[in-house]
């Protein structure tokens, strides 16, 4: 089958969390089931845009309104990531080094969207599957069903995959026109709430609506933002699949970012090297169980809590623990975070910003991952902490309920009920008992390198949705 991926993300194109990562593994492993995957991203300013080389395979022009923008489909010329890669280049909206944040961010993403559906109408393309992932290429179900202009995509399935439901794109209807022309007794499928809302607009007219893990499905049924009446409605063509991560990319054998490389023959020796080296960069004790929470700095996470937490569980374990925080997000948590320091000198350190190196060498060389999440689709951080030996710190929440089975049970990691200061500190309290007890947290260890969390499951899985969906035309 040919399919297309149409994201605002893509590891390593452009990446702000893990939808990059699904989408920069995902069609690879497809490809490698015999099918030909492809994915379509807009062309920011970012290094892997400009370090790589494009061909211009397609040109045009395009309205928003009464604005006019002419575009470009590029084509990365090497293959470089496993699967054909294309952007949409339009320098007037995304040359620019972030992805997202921008006042025009509806322009942009509606932009990118009639660029690639132009693209594929105006060469008389027919392909398989055309895949949507979030809200920012939510409207795209929409338009190949009921655009004038896209008629011959009509019988076209499409996928919506909901990464985090939380955002969905909403826009006045003042901006109706910058959709291309449709018949008008079909808007009630833009509104919700009497705004145009993206994400519920695929959900309404995605052929199969997909989430990123079984128990996030069920959650978002009665937690989602606003649309958990229509997601209730929308039950029957919805399926949960549990993403997988790029075991190529996150293998600490071979992982070229790690100070040591190593397996599950030698992990004590490995991750004993990436621990001293990380400690040494930061000023922590190796001797000593080293905590650490990575990723966005935002309430969702739970990170608002960390400040407290942090000083409650360096109080409660006096030069017994190190914490090291990786992240960025809320100025006023980065600024917490950092002033924390200056009373726990030794035993705590933080690193303001993304940096994937870095990140690679905290899964290595840390022995406790803290995931104290309000929400998580599905979460990739616990399954690369698994991977590199490090024990994951879960709220029993999203994919984190589908992946960490707790000591308690005969699992291999810790698990809390709630995003609250006092579960999590009990939980730091169960790890540095656990972490006195070397020979158990080494029998752990073991299991934990050895769980297959790749995508070779999902990669078989999305492809039964889409022959599925094959069959039903």
């Amino acid at each position: 089958m040919e399919i297309y991926h149409i994201s605002a993300e893509c590891y390593p194109v452009a990446k702000v969390g893990g939808l990059a990562d699904v989408v920069g593994a995902l069609p690879k492993y497809q490809n490698d089931l015999g099918h030909k995957a492809r994915v379509v991203v807009p062309k920011y300013g970012t290094k892997f845009n400009q370090e790589n080389n494009f061909e211009i395979i397609h040109s045009g022009s395009l309205k928003l309104g009464m604005f006019d923008f002419n575009y470009e489909i590029q084509k990365e010329k090497t293959n470089v990531l496993g699967f054909e890669l294309f952007v949409v280049s339009i320098p007037a909206l995304f040359d620019r080094p972030n992805v997202y944040s921008y006042d025009d961010d509806t322009e942009r993403f509606l932009a990118f969207q009639i660029a690639f559906l132009k693209w594929l109408s105006e060469t008389n393309q027919q392909p398989d599957i055309l895949h949507s992932h979030d809200h920012h290429t939510g409207l795209i179900p929409f338009m190949v069903q009921f655009c004038y202009d896209f008629a011959s995509l009509k019988e076209t399935p499409t996928v919506l995959t909901i990464h985090n439901g939380q955002y969905q794109g909403w826009f006045d209807f003042d901006k109706i026109d910058y959709i291309p022309e449709f018949n008008k007794l079909k808007t009630g499928f833009l509104d919700w709430n009497n705004i145009i809302n993206p994400l519920a607009t695929a959900i309404k007219c995605a052929w199969k609506v997909t989430t990123v893990s079984p128990s996030y499905l069920d959650e978002i049924s009665f937690e989602m933002n606003g649309l958990e009446d229509l997601l209730r409605l929308e039950r029957p063509k919805s399926i949960g699949i549990l993403n997988g991560i790029d075991t190529e990319i996150w293998n600490p054998k071979t992982d070229p970012m790690l100070e040591s490389n190593y397996d599950l023959k030698d992990f004590k020796v490995g991750k004993r090297k990436n621990k001293q080296a990380l400690c040494d960069q930061f000023n922590l004790d190796v001797s000593k169980p080293l905590f650490t929470f990575i990723g966005r700095l935002v309430d969702e996470k739970g990170a608002d809590l960390l400040p407290e937490i942090c000083n409650l569980a360096l109080l409660a374990h006096p030069k017994e623990i190190n914490i090291f925080i990786l992240g960025s997000g809320n100025p006023d948590l980065e600024m917490k975070l950092q002033e924390i320091k200056s009373f726990h000198q030794g035993n705590y350190n933080v690193y303001i910003g993304y940096n994937e190196k870095l990140a690679h060498q905290v899964y290595a060389g840390a022995d406790f991952l803290l995931m104290p999440s309000r929400v998580e689709p599905c979460g990739l951080n616990q399954m690369y902490s698994l991977r590199y030996g490090t024990i994951p710190i879960v709220r029993r929440t999203g994919g984190l309920k589908d992946t960490v089975i707790d000591i308690g049970d005969n699992g291999f990691g810790i698990c809390h009920e709630q995003t609250s200061v006092s579960d999590v500190i009990y939980s730091i309290n169960r790890a540095v008992e656990l972490y006195q007890n070397q020979e158990k947290t080494e029998a752990i260890i073991r299991t934990t390198m050895q769980i297959d969390h790749s995508w070779n499951k999902a990669a078989q899985e999305y492809i039964n949705v889409y022959q599925s969906l094959k069959t039903e035309k």
